[in-house]
């Protein structure tokens, strides 16, 4: 029996961008913004597409739909089934608004879950209270 899964259509929002439902193809993480500039420099050429929200302030990576079980990161927060991401356009690389921060060039949209998660680590620790 073949069984295929179903992705709810984007639907359309503000300057072009799309509410997509994350938990299907992708997870995200979002991140404050302090932590996600440093951890965007330890992760380097390593990172797949990152999508910044000013207004928030926060950066948003994408992994693999389920990598994030057991996702337990303090001032992080995952991103799975029945939640959903404000996605802008390709072209949209500075805002106002949410841009990306790494646009998913040829087809790059996925950062390993692992590389992410020390690196997150690894720019919160200047940030924490011993």
């Amino acid at each position: 029996m073949h069984t295929e899964t179903y992705r709810p259509p984007a639907l359309p929002t503000v300057g072009g961008c799309e509410l997509q439902a994350a938990g299907v193809d992708w997870d995200a993480i979002r991140v404050p913004r302090r932590i996600g500039v440093r951890a965007l420099a330890v992760l380097g050429p390593r990172s797949g597409a990152v999508i910044e929200d000013p207004c928030e302030p926060v950066f948003y990576w994408f992994v693999r739909e389920g990598a994030t079980t057991g996702w337990d990161v303090p001032e992080t927060r995952l991103l799975g089934v029945r939640q959903h991401l404000v996605v802008p356009p390709q072209h949209r690389v500075e805002g106002p608004g949410p841009h990306w921060r790494i646009r998913p060039v040829d087809g790059r949209l996925i950062t390993d879950v692992r590389a992410l998660r020390t690196a997150i680590e690894v720019a919160a620790a200047p940030f924490r209270v011993p």
